[in-house]
């Protein structure tokens, strides 16, 4: 009897082994993905699925702002292995000791200049094809819809380009008959929900990249050379990644002429691959493709 209770005992205490170790080797399979909002429709429709069809592992992407995405990781509340971001400048607040020592390299791999976006039904449409889009941005009753400068570089980059917009133009009130304050709630959304917006209607108009105007076919306006302002995305492994090796093939995998190739099919502006901080932190294969790309 007791032979058998000892022989059930470990029988269960097997079963649970499996059943804990389970989400380990799951996990490990797993590569989490934290990305610049401005990118939900290219990875999760593209670079995922066609990641995962390359490698066997499993793609698990979180879009934000990337401001808000760095703030997250620096205060604990976010774990990944890559981070992408829109802007240079966010991989900085998470360098060094005093900012955890969460990035010692990144990528630069890609541009997208913002433009003006707008719905083709609303009634302001028409007036984009006839006036200068500064002007159709001051019409009584347009909706507008853009990022907060404070968590997002797009968001940053839209405050820039009308501050700039009004000298060129000669406006000082520009920026705010179009913008009001530079949080202001009327407008600020969360960058992942931002075109979804503007596509169902509930929005006239906003500021967008490229990459996301001509990934999904929505019209849009270049604002003149002297205005440019443009997002450059930047790709890294942090360095708390808990799937190092998976991270690697991620970044292996975007980098290498098939990710690029992606890239280009949903309007992002390739770039030649330029390495910032420790390059001898940097796993062995992502230099071998960044060699390639050169």
């Amino acid at each position: 009897m007791i032979r058998k209770l000892f022989a059930s005992i470990v029988a269960i205490v097997a079963i649970a082994g499996v059943v804990m170790a389970a989400p380990v080797v799951a996990q490990d399979n797993t590569v989490n993905v934290l990305y610049a909002g401005s990118l939900v429709n290219l990875m999760e429709r593209s670079v995922g699925p066609a990641f995962e069809k390359a490698t066997g592992q499993q793609f698990r992407g979180y879009a934000a702002g990337s401001n808000k995405i760095a703030n997250e990781i620096k205060g604990k509340l976010r774990r990944g292995d890559v981070f992408i971001s829109a802007s240079p400048k966010v991989n900085g607040s998470l360098m060094g000791e005093a900012n955890g020592d969460h990035v010692t390299w990144y990528v630069n791999f890609a541009e997208s200049p913002l433009m003006i976006g707008y719905n083709p039904r609303s009634r302001f449409a028409a007036d984009f094809g006839s006036k200068r889009w500064d002007q159709v941005l001051q019409e009584p009753g347009i909706r507008i819809g853009r990022t907060d400068p404070k968590l997002d570089p797009k968001g940053a980059f839209t405050v820039e380009m009308m501050t700039r917009a009004a000298e060129l133009y000669h406006q000082p009130d520009l920026v705010e008959k179009t913008l009001g304050a530079a949080d202001n709630p009327a407008q600020v959304l969360p960058e992942e929900t931002l075109v979804g917006r503007l596509q169902s209607g509930q929005l006239d108009a906003g500021f967008f990249y490229s990459t996301e105007t001509a990934d999904l076919k929505i019209p849009a306006i270049r604002p003149a050379p002297e205005l440019q302002a443009k997002a450059s995305y930047t790709l890294t492994i942090l360095s708390d990644a808990p799937n190092h090796a998976g991270a690697s093939r991620f970044v292996d995998f975007l980098l290498s002429a098939q990710g690029r190739a992606l890239l280009k099919q949903h309007g992002v502006d390739v770039v030649k691959p330029t390495v910032s901080g420790n390059v001898q932190a940097m796993p062995p294969s992502v230099q071998a493709v960044i060699d390639a790309a050169q």
